[in-house]
């Protein structure tokens, strides 16, 4: 054993046990959807006097959180998004109906006097307007209103005419329920005011003191939302003019004890320094987020197993030794997902299954060309051949993994929720899986390429000999590229079918994409669509469109549909499928729809452009701009796919299309890092020849790198159910199409621009060098078990 293996043997048993040893003592994070719970992010907005920046925003922050503390829900989560969005995290919330009534409250607390009863009722406030109006704010645009006049009615809903407010929230110091057994007071609430506001809050009671007890005039009146919350009167005790003290203040009545709760949380966190909006509710029960972790547990099993038992098949004992890596990395990938602290979420979960199949990739990239030196050489060592295939396959793993974590970074940073958490479990896992192959891998096999049994038996090792593929390949040697105009034809043909889909039948764009309301129901009874329909339209629900989704449950989405509307259309399916359960419930508002759809565009727009400006530094200006059009070409072709099967197009699609577009620019980079080797080597050989037999030389990896990816997909779309299904199709679909484009529209792409372009052949490096002496080229391909000596 060298040097070089005992390091990484050693490394790679410190990381293993490490691994180990935090998978055994740590639990994951687990997102929203998978716990189940409520999401809801709010929008906070300008008034007039006040800007939405990230002070206010932070300062809103803390009072929403004294608001949720409240509700007695176990470790909710409150974070600042951006500069002026807060995200709301509240586990085990299925019902979020009184959790979005107190956030909701957005309006600044006042404290205003009243003048008497009111001469005639306020004019009803239309359904339609803003929620977050201040009080007193008219309710139609173009009215006026009276400053010095607010009517609204008060806790028994009597009629009363306010007059200018006084005080606001902002200068309540804290508010507390008590009680008090002596005296038969029972549940009050004590108010403490900040110093101005305490003695703006003595003033205000002692002119309310000047008037007979039982008069309307001696009340205070406490109003949050355009709503009385409270109207005490000021104690027949207090004299004109004296007023109440901040520290003595109390107010009293018939409260129960969640009444005095309820009540001192509204005055102490009501005072918000800006008004929000919930923009983004979100509800997964669950038992949907369990039925999930199951059923990717099983597809990872299952597709894991798979993909060990095919590298094992092709590649043998190395194959059986890359299957040991391939579990490492599992361990290793899940150790740093828990360590990290990073959420995992549902497509995250996708994400860490699929990385399992992609993560043999640079595994089958050197044994690929393991086999290629012991085919050109026959005589040299086995270990000479594989530490060849290690050097030789570093710049296409390199490149590949690359563009891969392009594709994560473009969805962290521009992806939304659950999507960004995709991001980061695809970067760790394809850092993870680099790390496998190059270390745990290398070392495995290197340990038994010194074996004399592995080395003498070449049936037995998997490298010694060519694959079946390469084989068959070589025998038959295809002219393929001798017209590439006709290959790209039929990728224009496909592209064409895929716009007429978009064209024809539409994108299905979902609810994240458009705005409104998608609720997943499940109930007791069976309820066929056609009956829920009728029923929903006869509750006033005509506009809901009813789908079924998974076993036997109903999909409603609807455009603009608050808590209480979703809680009466349950109501009226339960009328006919019994108990109806919600499994799953996502409220978009339209701004942030349009926002979503927006975001989406540009992150396919950057993606595009990221990737050509890499492609560009690392390859020819030719090999970027075919492999960037062949990407295009791919993504054209899974969206209109999608549309002719009629499937959503949403988030999690878009964190498969934009994943596609890293695998479709990875098998790119494979062809054109051995087209750029070859030519180098070769540089009087006519393009298309080169072409032709880096295509050839490169099939084997990419029919072996895509089966991995394959089964673990098969997996996922068989037993991941709905949330997973469309994940796993659209990846499906887009690994065939890349691996067709990467062969047969960026190759012809490339032979087309080569034709015009005048840039000379790539100069050979120092690895590809040749000479007919024994010199630096001969000593780069000297066994590293060989001392250099001859006789």
């Amino acid at each position: 054993m060298t040097r070089a293996t005992a390091v990484r043997a050693v490394l790679a048993v410190a990381v293993l046990l490490v691994s180990v040893y935090i998978s055994l003592t740590m639990s994951p994070r687990l997102g929203l959807d998978l716990q189940g719970g409520t999401r809801i992010v709010l929008q906070a907005r300008d008034t007039a006097t006040v800007e939405a920046d990230r002070e206010t925003t932070d300062r809103t922050l803390e009072v929403l959180r004294q608001r949720i503390d409240s509700l007695g829900v176990s470790e909710p989560t409150l974070t600042r998004s951006g500069e002026d969005r807060i995200i709301v995290e509240l586990p085990d919330v299925q019902d979020p109906r009184q959790a979005a009534e107190v956030i909701g409250r957005t309006a600044q607390l006042t404290f205003h006097p009243v003048q008497g009863p009111a001469a005639e009722e306020p004019e009803k406030k239309p359904s339609g307007s803003d929620p977050t109006a201040e009080p007193g704010s008219p309710a139609e645009p173009g009215s006026t209103p009276d400053p010095d006049r607010l009517p609204l009615p008060d806790e028994q809903g009597r009629v009363l005419d306010l007059g200018p407010s006084r005080l606001s929230g902002a200068g309540v110091e804290d508010a507390t329920a008590g009680f008090e057994a002596q005296g038969g007071a029972g549940w009050s609430v004590s108010l403490e005011f900040r110093k101005d506001a305490g003695q703006e809050w003595k003033k205000l009671t002692g002119e309310a003191a000047c008037h007979p007890a039982g008069d309307d005039r001696r009340r205070v009146a406490i109003v949050l939302d355009q709503k009385v919350i409270s109207s005490p009167q000021v104690d027949p005790s207090v004299g004109c003019g004296a007023g109440l003290p901040s520290g003595a203040t109390q107010i009293t009545g018939s409260f129960s004890a969640d009444e005095a709760r309820d009540l001192a949380l509204l005055i102490k966190g009501g005072a918000l320094p800006v008004p929000v909006e919930i923009v983004e509710q979100r509800t997964v029960g669950p038992t949907l987020g369990a039925a999930a972790i199951d059923a990717s547990a099983q597809a990872a099993l299952i597709g894991a197993a798979a993909t060990a038992l095919f590298i094992t098949i092709v590649y043998r004992l190395f194959g059986a030794l890359a299957a040991v890596a391939l579990g490492a990395y599992g361990v290793i990938s899940y150790a740093a997902l828990v360590a990290l602290g990073v959420t995992l979420t549902l497509p995250g979960l996708a994400g860490f299954v699929l990385a399992i199949g992609m993560a043999v990739d640079a595994n089958v990239l050197v044994f690929e060309r393991a086999r290629e030196e012991c085919a050109d050489r026959p005589k040299r060592s086995l270990r000479s051949a594989l530490t060849t295939g290690f050097q030789k396959a570093w710049s296409a793993v390199a490149d590949s993994n690359a563009t891969t974590l392009i594709a994560a970074g473009l969805l962290f940073f521009l992806g939304s929720g659950p999507v960004k958490g995709f991001g980061v479990t695809l970067a760790i896992g394809v850092i993870a899986s680099m790390f496998s192959a190059l270390v745990i891998a290398r070392a495995l096999t290197e340990i038994a390429a010194n074996s004399r049994f592995v080395s003498d038996y070449r049936n037995v090792n998997g490298i010694a000999r060519p694959g079946a593929v390469r084989t068959w390949l070589t025998r038959k040697d295809p002219q393929i590229f001798r017209k590439p105009v006709r290959w790209l034809v039929v990728s224009a043909a496909l592209v064409a079918v895929a716009v007429a889909g978009i064209v024809v039948r539409g994108v299905d764009l979902g609810v994240e994409f458009t705005g409104g309301r998608l609720v997943e129901y499940s109930t007791s009874r069976p309820v066929d669509v056609e009956t829920a329909r009728d029923t929903l339209a006869a509750a006033g629900f005509g506009d809901a469109e009813v789908t079924t989704a998974g076993d036997g449950d109903l999909s409603v989405r609807t455009g603009k549909l608050d808590n209480d509307g979703e809680h009466a259309l349950r109501a009226a399916l339960a009328e006919e499928g019994g108990e109806t359960t919600k499994v799953r419930d996502e409220l978009i508002g339209p701004s942030l729809g349009d926002e979503l759809r927006r975001n989406a565009l540009i992150a396919l727009g950057v993606a595009v452009a990221v990737q050509l400006a890499y492609l560009a530094v690392r390859f020819r200006w030719t090999f970027a701009v075919s492999s960037v059009a062949a990407m295009v070409h791919d993504v054209i072709l899974v969206v209109g796919a999608f549309a002719w099967l009629g499937r959503p197009v949403d988030g999690i699609f878009l964190a498969a299309l934009l994943t596609v577009i890293g695998y479709s620019v990875n098998d790119s980079v494979v062809v054109f890092d051995r087209v750029r080797e070859l030519w180098g080597a070769n540089r009087r050989t006519p393009l298309d020849t080169i072409a032709r037999r880096a295509v050839l030389q490169t099939v084997p990896r990419t029919v072996n790198t895509g089966m991995g990816a394959l089964f673990i997909l098969a997996a996922l779309a068989v037993l991941g159910g709905d949330s997973l299904a469309d994940f796993a199709l659209a990846l499906l679909i887009g690994i065939v199409v890349g691996t067709w484009s990467s062969v047969f529209t960026a190759v012809p792409g490339a032979l087309l621009l080569e034709r015009n372009a005048k840039t000379p052949p790539p100069v050979p490096g120092k690895r590809k060098g040749k000479g007919s002496t024994r010199g630096r080229a001969g000593a780069s391909r000297r066994d590293p078990l060989d001392n250099g000596a001859r006789v």
